[in-house]
């Protein structure tokens, strides 16, 4: 799909490397620059997986690691010969960093007219908190996701996924495959921002959209939704199942499948809206009859009843759920450290294929010596250049 395709990653930590990633997953020839300390996420640990972090793992597969000393100049020139026959430039600095190396958008845009250039920030390019640095929980914070996330007695919570650094990775991805095709029409590069802050309140727009209608400032609600009931997780005799009741037909059901025919026809339980009025007394007449059961009854019973519902599945079982190894979520793949190796795949199919692993997550620098080859560098510069770079490694 992107084969031809040759992006360069200045990106560290998640963000931008989870957006590389999915290029590199597209077909995409994707260049990983790292710094002779290499990516902090390589560190990110414990756990650690044969002495690799599952952190790095997870966001750079189908990449070829090199590093470059960007502080002198001969890493500069290697960078220079990298981009001009690249089609993507991705990179995540702190504002002004970048640009004091000599490798901003303004200084690209006139040398290489049909570059892709993306810029993934904190808080945005602009603005009194633009050269903030940004990463995941303190977007997370910032944004107001946090003030929504746990219950109502206790104290704000993260989402256990890094969400922002995920989501804008996803975006940045999406935003470089439309500046290709944009290109591809009428022969221009683009340049494609992204902000860790703006994904953070796209994630939560119909939060922000309720205050806009109403004034009223969305609170933590635990595993419901303040617009919908029933739509939360329930006691059972044994743990908790999360019911999805989303619209009116699904709560005659499940009140019919739980023994409880006259709240259907309840009026303080007509439709959803009186329905969210009344959400405390309806979560505790549904709550009394459903901790009677296992989950796993409770599962069955609802499932009879065409009523929507999941066990809340802790992270073990869900590597190893049938309908996750049908989907093929977790194939192995031979690897050269790490025996047993497998990763979460690309969450999209393709004629019912998912893309394949082509490169395993790199060792660092694992292909400078075969990058600068491809660069036209002789033996002797090769060794200079991975000499230099071995030099500047932190002790």
């Amino acid at each position: 799909m992107l084969d031809g395709i040759r992006v360069i990653d200045l990106s560290l930590n998640i963000a931008g490397p989870h957006a590389t990633q999915i290029l590199g997953d597209l077909g995409a020839d994707v260049i990983k620059v790292e710094p002779p300390a290499g990516d902090p996420a390589r560190k990110w640990g414990p756990p650690f997986w044969a002495g690799e972090a599952p952190l790095f793992l997870a966001f750079n597969r189908n990449k070829r690691s090199i590093v470059l000393d960007l502080k002198t100049a001969e890493g500069k020139a290697v960078l220079e010969k990298l981009i001009a026959g690249a089609d993507v430039v991705l990179q995540a600095f702190r504002k002004g960093v970048v640009e004091a190396l000599g490798f901003g958008y303004d200084d690209l845009k006139e040398r290489y007219p049909r570059l892709i250039y993306a810029s993934l920030t904190g808080f945005g390019s602009q603005g009194p908190l633009a050269d903030k640095p940004g990463y995941d929980p303190l977007l997370q914070a910032y944004s107001g996701i946090m003030s929504i996330t746990g219950y109502p007695d206790g104290p704000p919570a993260r989402v256990g996924g890094s969400v922002v650094d995920i989501g804008t990775g996803i975006l940045t991805a999406l935003g470089v495959l439309a500046a290709l095709r944009k290109r591809d029409a009428g022969g221009e590069g683009a340049h494609v921002e992204s902000a860790l802050l703006d994904t953070s309140i796209g994630w939560i727009t119909y939060h922000m959209m309720s205050y806009l209608a109403d004034g009223n400032v969305p609170e933590r609600m635990g595993s419901g939704l303040k617009m919908v009931a029933p739509y939360e997780a329930f006691p059972t005799a044994d743990g908790e199942l999360m019911i999805a009741g989303g619209n009116d037909a699904i709560f005659a059901r499940m009140c019919q499948a739980l023994a409880l025919p006259g709240l259907a026809s309840d009026e303080r339980f007509l439709d959803n809206p009186a329905r969210v009025a009344n959400h405390d007394a309806l979560y505790a007449l549904l709550a009394e009859r459903t901790q009677t059961f296992s989950t796993a009854q409770l599962v069955a019973l609802l499932g009879r009843h065409r009523v929507p519902c999941s066990p809340i599945n802790d992270i073990g079982r869900v590597v190893d759920d049938p309908q996750v190894r049908a989907n093929g979520m977790f194939e192995p793949y031979p690897h050269p450290r790490i025996p047993g190796y497998r990763n979460p795949a690309l969450p999209l199919k393709f004629n019912g294929e998912r893309p394949p692993v082509r490169n395993l997550p790199p060792a660092q620098g694992e292909h400078t010596a075969e990058v600068l080859k491809e660069l036209g560098y002789g033996e002797a510069e090769v060794n200079a250049l991975l000499r230099g770079a071995a030099a500047a490694r932190p002790a």
